[in-house]
């Protein structure tokens, strides 16, 4: 955002760390909460008009989100949903540390796939009409990832969702959790689905509806700049010939 006068990048920078630090407030009380806290902590807008609809097709419902807000919060939907929600997880190196996090996770019945060892499960639960959230805004590798524009620079993008949404035909759904000051409390937004087409040009398809995802992520992020985790090396992975940014 070289547009922006200093002033309000340090803003930016500030106001960054001020939601990693209630991002990991609110984290520490996962382990006190009961299923009732659970709808006055955090607000879902867009049920009615986009999940329900969505989930009605028997298709599946691929949740995608970023590093934004708190996006811990989809362990919590389960009992705010009243479904089963899987979400796709790196597993932490320290064996100690991921055991404790994964408590707080799975508390209220979210379901967590660790990203090596769950190819085959991840398609039998949207071709079974399930709900299944991943994380769609870190740097890829040059074999996991194509290259579309983040805020005009283009960024090595994971084609995972595109991949598993083209293959079992399910439907794929913004969802961010944004802290609103002025209601004191995490919103869960729940968009339209992603318009997307299977034509045939398989590498076609995965490249356009990367695209639309990151086209989406960028939105939150423009809107909302000192919710997204700015620290991570977005566009650390650079096109063949093309020097590094950092």
């Amino acid at each position: 955002m070289p547009e922006l006068p200093d002033a309000d990048k340090a803003g930016i920078v500030k106001g960054t760390y001020g939601s990693l630090g209630r991002h990991l407030g609110f984290i520490s009380h996962f382990s006190d909460l009961r299923p009732e806290d659970i709808p006055n902590l955090i607000e879902v807008v867009g049920k009615k008009q986009n999940f329900d609809p969505a989930y009605a097709e028997g298709r599946g419902v691929l949740f995608f989100t970023g590093h934004f807000g708190s996006w811990e919060v989809f362990s919590l939907l389960p009992a705010a949903f009243g479904y089963e929600m899987n979400i796709l997880v790196r597993r932490i190196d320290n064996p100690l540390v991921e055991a404790f996090v994964d408590s707080l996770r799975t508390r209220f019945g979210a379901v967590t796939l660790g990203k090596r060892k769950s190819g085959r499960r991840l398609y039998r639960i949207l071709k079974e009409g399930g709900l299944l959230g991943i994380l769609a805004d870190l740097n890829a590798q040059h074999r996991d990832g194509v290259f579309v524009d983040f805020f005009g620079v283009p960024a090595s993008t994971t084609t995972s969702i595109a991949k598993i949404a083209l293959k079992t035909n399910t439907v794929v759904l913004p969802a961010f959790a944004v802290w609103e000051e002025e209601r004191g409390r995490y919103v869960v937004y729940l968009e339209p689905p992603i318009d997307y087409a299977i034509t045939g040009d398989r590498d076609r398809d995965i490249l356009e509806l990367t695209r639309k995802i990151t086209e989406t992520v960028e939105r939150y992020v423009r809107k909302y700049p000192e919710q997204w985790l700015w620290i991570h090396k977005r566009w650390n992975t650079r096109p063949e010939g093309e020097e590094g940014l950092y």
